[in-house]
């Protein structure tokens, strides 16, 4: 054992929270647990924007461009060349982006899996992923007992907007799910949350809490890692700053988990990546992996804003979220690409909020869940508090202008439905003019289209063969020895849902392999 850690893991978010108390779980196992954000060490001591997941708006993630946030990381990113300064939350606290997310508590499908398997990694078939998602969560409809709260809402809990979408799909002749996480699943139905009680169940509280007292396990917060530190192609340990003061910490093993940005970074800063990109910067080349910050996918997403008439209750305390629409884009061959979401709230810059001085309304929210198109993840500077540069490059495909095009003129068709004319007063956007061809939709859509906040595919996994893998099956880094990645950035693509609960089952999945010397 080097330096008095078997395992660092370098982000204690929905991966690495899971990996680090799956491996304490054996006492002869020693792990330091780093991450950059705040520790409350309990549910009880944690901020009211971070415990209650219902009616707080966006303080957990406070808007500042090129800045660091409270609980974030304040990342700004172009969309398209219509929208260059897009706002992209992630979390900056111990739980991550769990901690501060909308708690949707979706799957992946089947072919999503199954898809990773076919390009050369078939430990991550559905089938083998199964047991992973039953291992988080405790969700009565899959009679599981897992660490991670899931709920869904019944129809006499649903708030007005989301009623109106429920019965206006169904008017519209989509089908009925119960479960959007059965294997065959497509149309509207509740949405599973990992919400219990009003608290949104973060991986800090389900895993880390009651491993806490564990003495093989360390937990720091406010730690900034800065770089992995190397021997020659082994990693040894990392570099770490500290309210501002910087120090080494070494161990056998190192475990990045810091999400699809964090982690390519922190590997550029670490001379990881593509030689050129490195040089442009003045950082030193360990190892030349082109693939690292390329491949970057999501879910980019437009929405509908309505008004509502005077007597909709905006009350700022109700869920957020309840209801959601599977489909499939008419001429796609990719089952449930598209997802409708209703938000009782209006979304502004990137976020949204049930209370809003200005405007009384709601949004209906069209996302393409499986796109063509790919961004990519420059490194900026050799300084570790510069971020890196982010580009999403959305809908530079057709097909993915036509689907996403598509979704909205759904929206437009549903909101005319009786359940909803009850509760409208007024479209805010897009206008009968944005709507009045395909190519002033397309205009609007490429000044408005966002992040649904699941950026991932930046260090995919893939065999050697694939010059752009940057690791194994197993996470460990190609070319590299004690070093791995586990978390969103190793999937060769997005998956067909919210990526919280892939990245834990792959935080399940890396701790097995760990364990298991793979």
């Amino acid at each position: 054992m080097v330096g008095g850690y078997d395992t660092i893991v370098v982000g204690a978010g929905a991966a690495g929270a899971i990996i680090a108390a799956r491996l304490t779980e054996d006492q002869n196992m020693s792990v330091l647990l780093l991450d950059a954000g705040a520790d409350f060490p309990d549910v009880d001591k944690l901020p009211d924007e971070i415990r209650y997941g219902y009616g707080q708006g966006s303080r957990s993630w406070a808007r500042a461009f090129g800045r660091e946030t409270k609980f974030g990381w304040g990342y700004s990113a172009r969309a398209t060349d219509q929208n260059p300064e897009m706002f992209v939350p992630r979390g900056k606290i111990v739980g991550g982006s769990t901690a501060v997310n909308a708690q949707i508590f979706l799957r992946g499908i089947p072919e999503d899996y199954d898809s990773w398997a076919g390009s050369g990694n078939n430990e991550w078939t559905y089938e083998k992923l199964v047991p992973c998602f039953q291992r988080t969560e405790a969700d009565p409809m899959h009679a599981t007992t897992g660490p991670i709260r899931v709920r869904r809402h019944t129809l006499e809990e649903l708030n007005p907007d989301q009623h109106a979408l429920y019965q206006s799909a169904l008017a519209a002749g989509f089908p009925e799910t119960e479960d959007h996480n059965a294997p065959d699943s497509t149309g509207v139905g509740p949405l599973p949350l990992n919400n219990a009680n009003g608290i949104r169940w973060s991986t800090a509280i389900g895993y880390l809490e009651p491993a806490r007292e564990r003495v093989n396990l360390t937990i720091q917060g406010d730690s900034h890692v800065r770089r992995v530190l190397f021997a020659g192609s082994r990693a040894i340990g990392v570099e770490v700053e500290k309210y501002g003061r910087a120090h080494r910490v070494y161990a056998d093993h190192i475990v990045l988990c810091t999400g699809a940005i964090g982690s390519p970074h922190v590997l550029m800063l670490s001379g990881v990546g593509p030689a050129d990109q490195l040089s442009k910067v003045g950082i030193d080349t360990v190892h030349d992996l082109p693939g690292i910050g390329q491949n970057l996918r999501d879910h980019p997403q437009a929405s509908v804003s309505l008004t509502a008439n005077d007597n909709y209750p905006m009350s700022g305390s109700e869920p957020n979220l309840q209801v959601g629409l599977s489909y499939t884009a008419n001429d796609s061959d990719l089952r449930n690409d598209m997802l409708i979401l209703a938000l009782s709230g209006v979304s502004k810059g990137g976020f949204y909020t049930t209370k809003d001085p200005e405007i009384r309304g709601f949004d209906l929210t069209a996302a393409l869940y499986l796109a063509v198109g790919e961004g990519e993840i420059n490194v900026a500077s050799a300084d570790p508090h510069v971020q890196p540069v982010l580009d999403y490059n959305f809908l530079a495909d057709e097909f993915d202008r036509r689907r996403l095009r598509e979704g909205i003129r759904l929206i437009v068709d549903l909101i005319e439905e009786s359940d909803y004319q009850e509760i409208i007063a007024k479209r805010i956007a897009p206008t009968d003019a944005d709507l009045s061809s395909d190519a002033t939709l397309d205009r609007w859509i490429m000044r408005v289209v966002s992040t649904s906040h699941h950026v991932s595919a930046t260090c995919k996994m893939g065999p050697p063969s694939d010059n752009m893998a940057v690791v194994d099956q197993y996470s460990n880094v190609h070319g590299l020895d004690g070093l791995r990645v586990a978390d969103a950035s190793i999937m060769p693509d997005c998956i067909r849902a919210n990526t919280n609960v892939t990245s834990m089952a792959i935080g399940e999945r890396v701790a097995d392999f760990i364990r298991h010397g793979q």
